[in-house]
Formats: C-alpha cells, structure tokens, sequence
C-alpha cells in the first residue's frame, strides 16, 4: 500500500491523524518491535517514553519510511499506509526531526530547509523564492531574525533546531516527530521550543515528543505512550497527572527509589586528591578553585554556557588555562598536556560521547583498551585475545549488555555506550574521574545502572568530578555541589543541603534569563 492522496482525508484538532496497530518489527536475532499499539491525534502533544533498546528508535523510523514493518497495520489520516521511503513519509506530511540534527553544515539555512526538493523554473534553482518562503517560514516559528543566506554551521544548537522544524514546515507537514529535541538546548532554549511546539499544535500539526527527561513531558505533553521490550506497556496516560514513579515503573519495572543509589556516611579521608587554585581561561570561566577527596562525588551545576564544560576540559589538559594551577595528589601538571593528566591518574568521559571519546566502528575491546595498549602489550606487541579479556573482565563488572566484547561499539545503546567509556579508565590506575554530561540521551533504567557505577567507583577510593545540566541528577549522585554561572562558581554546598529550587534560582539569575540567541 502507499500514502493516501493529498485531501483524500481531512482532520479536526482531536481527530486521529495516525493509529498503529499490532505493529511488529524483526531483525536478525532481534524482535525490535513486539505488536506496538500508538494512537497520535491533530492538535497534541504525545509523549513517547522507554528505555534505550524498548523499541523507540525502531518505532521512528517505521513512521518516517526507513523501516517497513512486518505484520501490523499504520493508518495515516484515516487510511492504511506503507511508506516506500522517507521521502514518501515527509511527502505524505510527516516530518521527524533526530536527535543528531541532520543538517549540512556548509549549506545555508534557506538550501537546508529546502534540501531535496528545491524550488526550480526552467531548470534552474529558485534562490530568491528559496529565501523569501524561508524567511515566511521561520517568521511562522517565531525566528524571523535568522537570515535565510547564513551558512548552518554560524548558528547555535538552538538556531540549528529551528532550521530543522522549518525544514519539516517546508513540507507542510501534519505530524512532527522530535527525537530528543531540549538534549542540546540551555534553559531558556527550552522555553522558546515549547513556545513554538504549542504553536504548531494550535495550528492542528500533531508532534510526538520522545525525551528521558520527565520534567519536559509534564510540562509540554498532553498524552503519554510508554514501551518496554518492543512492546507497548501503557497508553494515553496523562502527561501531567500521571505519577513519575508509574512512568519509571512502566518503563524499567523498577520503582523510582532505585535511581539514585544511597549516599553513604561521610568518608574519614579527606585529604585532596585534587586541587584546584585560581584556574581561569579568558571568556570562558573565572578563578575557580574546587577540591575533590578520594572516594567523593562532587557535582558542578550550571546552565550551558556558564563555563562547566571549558572547566572540565581544561583541568584534563584538553585546553590550556590563562592562570592557575591544577594539583593531583600533590602532583602539579603542566597546563594542556592530557598525557601528564592521564599518567597522574585523571580519566575523562566527554560530553559528546560518540564524537570524542568512541571510535563507532570498532569493537567494544578495541575501545576500551584505548588508553591501556602501552600496558597490555609485550616487547612492544599486544593481541586480540590479551584486550579481549581484560575487556570482558570490565564488562561483566559493569553489567554491559550485550556483553560480546567483540560487538562494534555503535550497536550498543546510548547507557551501556558510556559504559563503555567508563570502563577504558577502569583498566588503567585511574584515581580521579571527569563526567561531562553522563547519563545525556541515558534512559531511566540506564541512568540507575551507571548512578550504581559511579557510587561504586567512589566506594572504592576513586574521586569523581561531574557536570550536568540536570539539577536533580547533580543533587542525588554528588556528595558536594559546586553552582556555576557565567563562568563564576558561586555557591559550594554539600548536596544535602541544596534543593533544585535554590540551584535553579542560582544559574538562572542576572543576563541568562533574558536568552541566548540563536
């Protein structure tokens, strides 16, 4: 079957404009989708939750024309529909916008939005339409102000994304599906895209919201579809009056109290392994100073932007400091030398996980015995099988699923894709560990097993430095918060005596409340 014609089907806001039914999917060895049930109606916002691996990236591409499913019927505005291709989808009016942002870089804003299907007469492209219908569009999503000839790659996450939505528009789309969209975006950032996503909807676009952060499906969604295992486990809950603890349990099966592992006694040891005096880098963060013991968690909170990023980076020597001085246990290290850090005992997992700190296509032992060859190797040599075991010795430690070692590391999902990255450090003699961002595009059930990994690691003498945009992850992990804005730490508190209240009021307060542009 293939996508009804246009104006065969008309809708009202609360009409069904899309209904799954039974839908499976299969791949070799791998029933991705298990008879999913989803009912999307004109006018709302419907939340899709699951862990990583519960079916939803599947569901995705199934809905934009990547996937066809195996058994099950999809009907689109009132009819049954197979979609041959994406192109077929986003013609039939829906758009689905990754969380990856797949735009081209060098591009300008007007050739991104209309990629594929430029406006042509005679052969040629239409630029000057290009650019006048880009500006209609984006003046529709409240962004008149980007100019439609600037390259992407000029703009920031947030301009990148409304690119993006104009693009879905260009197509007049009828549902826009949002993989992840806030995963980049500071706080304010977030506001502007519910503004517009509320918008659209009043339009009688339809948008499915997929996102780990509950917050953000109370505070924009209207209905909520959960799936567990390829299948769904609950349907057209309230977005706003279902309890977090239904959603983690329909989600994990585990009830909310074990997300975040207990804080254990204060620990006896006290002496710095890491020291932090005056450390500043010009426009990005200000004479810092921070300490973090053996065996302690401390937290940093702040807006994007606010310089927690730059501090990390800089202490592991991926930047050089203007001033300053970094000390690990009474070792002071050459500024911007990450080889000095690494031998002092310092490992870091980067915010940008597949870009950084992963090479996707390799095996799971290859990347995590990255920065230990020198160490498993004799005379000069090492083997396959000598990584393969100290690899799968880690694994097993940190639960890893699928535990096949020899596995490229881009087929894991996004949780145990970090546990990979922790565990390339717990090979070496890491003392101190640096976390940007941690359980970043990490679902629930996820998040709990790394909090495990991370309390653990700290159990066993390892201090551990985090940053998160997240300020209840910050203030149930860390033992001692430090809260950051503008490039200034101003309050440093043990975390029991923090609530999200007073961190919020913190970061937000002075310039970072009136925006950031885009």
């Amino acid at each position: 079957m293939t996508a009804p014609e246009a104006g065969v089907a008309t809708t009202g806001h609360d009409d069904v404009v899309l209904r799954l039914t039974d839908v499976v999917k299969t791949f070799p060895g791998v029933r991705a989708l298990d008879g999913v049930q989803l009912e999307v109606r004109a006018g709302e916002v419907h939340c899709l939750l699951g862990q990583n691996g519960a079916g939803k990236s599947t569901l995705i591409k199934v809905l934009s024309g990547v996937h066809r499913p195996d058994s099950g019927t999809v009907e689109w505005l009132g009819g049954p529909i197979t979609f041959a291709n994406p192109q077929a989808a986003m013609k039939a009016g829906i758009a689905t916008i990754y969380q990856e942002l797949d735009l081209v870089e060098d591009l300008s804003v007007a050739e991104n939005v209309f990629l594929g299907h430029e406006p042509r007469r005679a052969g040629f492209v239409r630029r000057k339409y290009m650019a006048a219908r880009t500006t209609e569009i984006l003046d529709r999503l409240g962004h008149g102000e980007i100019p439609p000839r600037r390259a992407v790659h000029r703009l920031q996450a947030a301009g990148k994304q409304i690119v993006s939505m104009a693009r879905a528009l260009s197509h007049e789309a009828r549902l826009l599906i949002m993989d992840e969209p806030s995963a980049v975006l500071a706080h304010d950032e977030v506001e502007n895209l519910f503004r517009i996503i509320r918008e659209l909807t009043a339009q009688g676009i339809a948008v499915v919201y997929i996102s780990h952060r509950l917050e953000e499906i109370r505070t924009i969604g209207d209905r909520v579809t959960v799936l567990k295992d390829g299948r769904t486990t609950a349907a057209d809950l309230p977005a706003a009056q279902t309890p977090t603890s239904e959603l983690v349990s329909r989600m994990t099966g585990r009830s909310i109290e074990y997300v975040f592992p207990p804080r254990p006694d204060e620990p006896a040891d006290r002496a710095e392994l890491l020291a932090v005096e005056g450390l500043s880098r010009a426009g990005e963060f200000t004479d810092v100073s921070l300490s973090v013991a053996p065996g302690e968690i401390v937290g940093i909170a702040g807006l994007v932007g606010s310089g927690r990023s730059e501090l990390l980076e800089t202490i592991y020597g991926a930047r050089r400091a203007d001033a300053g001085t970094v000390t690990v246990a009474g070792r002071r290290l050459a500024g911007g030398d990450v080889g000095a850090a690494v031998r002092a005992g310092m490992g870091m997992a980067p915010e940008e996980r597949k870009s950084q700190a992963l090479l996707l296509g390799e095996p799971i032992y290859r990347n995590m015995t990255l920065s230990t060859f020198s160490q498993l190797a004799r005379l000069g040599f090492t083997s396959s099988r000598r990584e393969r075991e100290a690899a799968d010795r880690v694994a097993q430690s940190l639960d890893l699923r699928p535990g096949d070692v020899g596995r490229p590391v881009r087929t894991l999902s996004g949780g145990n894709q970090q546990k990979v990255v922790v565990g390339r450090w717990l090979l070496g003699d890491t003392r101190l560990l640096l976390l940007d961002e941690p359980t970043r595009g990490v679902d629930v059930g996820a998040r709990a097993e790394l909090y495990r990994v991370i309390r653990r690691l700290a159990a066993d003498g390892v201090g551990v430095l985090l940053v998160s945009s997240e300020v209840p992850e910050v203030l149930g992990l860390a033992d001692r918060v430090l809260v950051m804005r503008e490039g200034r730490v101003i309050r440093t508190a043990p975390a029991t005596e923090l609530d999200e209240d007073t961190v919020l009021d913190l970061v937000m307060a002075g310039s970072l409340m009136e925006g950031a542009p885009v």
